[in-house]
């Protein structure tokens, strides 16, 4: 049988994604099939759009999960009905990137230009929307309310989740208490649904279904904080958007408010920076001088790590095989990527 240990000295995210992904080579191809035809329509525009928003690929993690557990738990994730599930989750995941373009202003998204840049904000809101509702349309084939509320309880806390951050933009007095409740309804949950409907599509115990939740979750959350911390010191051509393009938009991350709690008087420049709306080199240097002298994304990716152990913790109720250590990769992979 496959393994999948790999000691943190010789880590590299590119092997374990080859790994990881080449498990289910197969199956991702379905998957990018199915969404090729569930973005298809008899409305021309829609298909140019759907074809756009598609080509800038994506890391397909999501998706990727929905299969994993499924196959984790002794399901069959080649099935029709798993890379349909699989393909809902990659489109609702699409949708929520179209709208938080729209809202964050955005112009770039992975290395090209936004849908609402390049098309109008009145013609992203609309393709959204038309992805929200193709993606529960096809989750109707699979005739589980179970299902159906999972996704109708995600999408509500993940619109929940860009209101409260909307209310929070610009604020400087944010709490890590109010960060986490944002990250989790905007991020986790996501993961948290994709690795419990693969596990409940093979046929779970209740335990292994309350595992695979909580395992999305702490996997969400590990993703996330690896997200703010790339966010502020990652290179702008592998990030595919602006580095520090949170900042820009007026939301305060975990790195930026333990900044704020080692030196007040950093507020200031924040204040500046999200007045300006801009993140120049000077500006930069500043916060990363800051950022390093206090060790703060060394804190940060510390606080993702535990997190990552507490989602292959998770895990100790599934059977051992491939697919279990495939997931147990996973937490250590989204943290060290770079983009």
């Amino acid at each position: 049988m496959q393994t999948f240990a790999i000691s943190r000295e010789k880590y590299l995210p590119q092997l374990a994604a080859k790994r990881i992904f080449g498990l289910i080579r197969s199956e991702m191809d379905l998957v990018e099939a199915e969404f090729e035809r569930q973005a298809k329509s008899n409305i021309q525009v829609i298909n140019y759009l759907g074809d756009y928003i598609r080509s800038s690929g994506g890391k397909r993690v999501r998706p990727a999960l929905l299969i994993l557990s499924n196959y984790a738990v002794g399901g069959k994730g080649s099935e029709e009905n798993v890379v349909r599930l699989a393909t809902v989750m990659e489109m609702l995941h699409t949708a929520t990137l179209v709208h938080d373009d729209i809202i964050d202003n955005a112009s770039v998204r992975r290395s090209q230009s936004s849908v609402n840049a390049r098309f109008g904000n009145q013609t992203a809101v609309l393709m959204g929307d038309w992805l929200y509702m193709s993606a529960f349309e096809t989750s109707l084939h699979e005739r589980s309310l179970e299902i159906l509320d999972i996704l109708t309880r995600l999408t509500r806390k993940m619109t929940e989740g860009e209101l409260i951050q909307l209310t929070m933009l610009g604020r400087l007095d944010i709490t890590e208490d109010a960060y986490f409740d944002i990250l989790k309804r905007k991020t986790a949950y996501l993961f948290s649904a994709c690795c419990e409907i693969g596990g409940l599509l093979g046929g779970i115990s209740l335990e292994q279904q309350t595992a695979l939740r909580e395992y999305g979750m702490n996997l969400g959350i590990a993703f996330q904080l690896a997200d703010d911390a790339l966010d502020l010191t990652g290179d702008e051509s592998v990030l595919g958007k602006a580095a520090g393009a949170d900042l820009i938009e007026g939301k305060l991350t975990l790195p930026l408010i333990l900044l704020m709690q080692k030196d007040p008087r950093v507020r200031e420049l924040l204040a500046q920076i999200i007045r300006d709306g801009a993140y120049n080199n000077d500006s930069q240097g500043v916060i990363a001088e800051k950022l390093n002298s206090f060790e703060i994304i060394t804190k940060v990716r510390s606080l993702a790590y535990d997190f990552a152990e507490k989602a292959r913790k998770n895990l100790d109720v599934l059977p051992k095989t491939e697919y279990r250590s495939a997931l147990e990769v996973i937490p250590e992979y989204v943290i060290e990527r770079s983009k």
